[in-house]
């Protein structure tokens, strides 16, 4: 009885959670991550604002949106990258990227917002940790099959990687627009494909 109690609860709070978030990311859609308030998600949602600051402040909620979504993206690519004989190519690296490229492409301002608090360091994200450790491991299987030297494969992996990190700050920057940061992603893929000698 008290376990069913417990889980219920948490549940609940899962629940109430979610429909935080799914209230936050309609309103920092709609009208913008700086114009929006935390009042505005409370009435969004119907809940209290004590509720949603349980769920995270402004900068924590826009993290746990990004951070579900990247986390939803590898588990849906768990079955996808199952063992094959072909040779891997540019192009296989590169579809990798591309839900990432793509989806901070659609709000260029929330992404721009993402990455800040990121860099800001004030709010710990899974994209560091968990979801690196998760693209990585999907690099290093699919490069695998490439031209790359069985000893260059995690070196490549990293560094192809870390390029890609640079690259997204950078065009959330708005220093280069996120088409030249994934032109630029490729060119580093075909690099280290091409020349593994030039690998870490």
């Amino acid at each position: 009885m008290f376990n069913e109690h417990v889980q219920s609860r948490s549940e609940q709070q899962a629940a109430t959670r979610q429909k935080v978030l799914a209230a936050a990311e309609r309103l920092f859609r709609a009208q913008g991550f700086k114009a929006t308030t935390i009042r505005q998600i409370a009435a969004e949602a119907n809940v209290s604002t004590g509720t949603v600051m349980a769920a995270g402040e402004k900068d924590a909620l826009l993290v746990s949106l990004f951070d579900n979504w990247i986390t939803a993206v590898h588990n849906s690519r768990k079955t996808e990258l199952a063992p094959s004989t072909t040779t891997a190519t540019t192009e296989d690296v590169l579809k990798l990227f591309e839900p990432f490229v793509g989806h901070f492409a659609v709000d260029s301002e929330l992404s721009r917002e993402y990455l800040a608090i990121l860099v800001r360091g004030n709010h710990e994200s899974v994209i560091f940790r968990d979801l690196a450790l998760a693209l990585l491991g999907e690099l290093e299987t699919v490069l695998a099959r490439s031209a790359l030297p069985r000893n260059q494969v995690g070196p490549g992996a990293r560094t192809i990687y870390l390029a890609y990190l640079g690259l997204l700050m950078t065009a959330a920057s708005g220093a280069i627009a996120m088409p030249e940061a994934a032109e630029q992603l490729r060119q580093t893929i075909e690099f280290v494909i091409a020349h593994p000698e030039g690998n870490p």
